[in-house]
């Protein structure tokens, strides 16, 4: 999802109405591919608990981040999920090289986002999958299983948080409308200040109520479901973004990169309830232009 073209002039880039408008199929087919993705989002989580807090084979990768036995297995069951189902379906994966990356149907795939929490025996880390077609993510698919959480939603369908036990609610962003009444999540000072995307994110975290470094895909559901206004993230890729994205605007946020640009393949990332998402950029930015991209 490299970019979505201009929107109409006087049009309001965010809400339910809006995101369902970017539904690219029927019901029936983005359903069908949302539960596929639930199915084997719990498979996910079986694999990852297994390990968790365990004696782990980690392994270090060129970036300097790392990859554990987990997000490996689970990154091939996946793919192999993915092979039986839709054979005709491109698959753009962390762990492994893209699979027929033309193909207007692509999974995106993000066996464990948070790893290095995962490593270090920390809860918030999750199991992230998405749906495209022709270039508009269409189903996203949050599962947090230490958390015994899972966000979900697809196009026109709203977004949903669905506890392991209890009863599922309806996602919603929150309508607050002052960034002094502001919650910002971020995911690291540094990353974001070195980046030069950001230029005034420090004055921007004394410009709101309360600021959280709370990064990976935690960040995101705490926006789709109203507790935060706003999240912050540099150093991103397309599979960690592909599924929050579809959370966050079927919950009538609303994403752009750090330039402003509505689209995931830029590394940087901001989601907010879309009624501060101007301001915010604003104040990111600092004085003078966007930063490039």
């Amino acid at each position: 999802m490299s970019g979505t073209g201009a929107r109409a002039p006087g049009e309001r880039p965010y809400g339910p109405e809006w995101s369902a408008a970017r539904r690219r199929g029927t019901d029936a087919e983005l359903e069908g591919w949302l539960g596929f993705a639930l199915a084997v989002a719990a498979e996910a989580d079986a694999i990852a608990l297994r390990h968790f807090r365990s004696e782990l084979d980690v392994t270090g990768k060129a970036d300097g981040s790392f990859v554990t036995e987990a997000d490996m297995a689970i990154e091939r069951l996946v793919r192999e999920r993915i092979a039986d189902a839709y054979p005709a379906h491109g698959v753009v994966g962390e762990e492994e090289a893209t699979h027929q990356g033309g193909a207007p149907i692509r999974w995106y795939v993000d066996p464990i986002d948070g790893t290095h929490n995962f490593m270090r025996g920390v809860p918030l880390f999750g199991t992230l999958l998405a749906c495209e077609r022709d270039g508009e993510l269409q189903v996203g698919v949050l599962s947090a299983p230490a958390l015994g959480e899972r966000w979900h939603a697809r196009r026109g369908g709203g977004a949903w948080a669905v506890p392991t036990a209890g009863v599922a609610r309806r996602a919603r962003v929150s309508t607050v409308d002052a960034l002094e009444r502001a919650q910002l999540l971020y995911s690291s000072v540094p990353d974001i200040e070195d980046s030069g995307k950001a230029p005034g994110f420090l004055d921007s975290l004394r410009s709101v109520w309360r600021s959280r470094g709370f990064g990976d895909f935690w960040g995101y559901a705490l926006v789709a479901e109203g507790a935060a206004e706003a999240m912050v993230e540099v150093g991103v890729k397309e599979w960690d973004l592909a599924a929050p994205v579809v959370i966050v605007e079927e919950a009538g946020g609303r994403f752009t990169d750090l330039a402003g640009a509505r689209r995931i393949d830029t590394r940087s990332m901001l989601v907010s309830n879309g009624i501060l998402h101007d301001r915010l950029l604003a104040a990111l930015w600092g004085a003078g232009e966007p930063p490039a991209p």
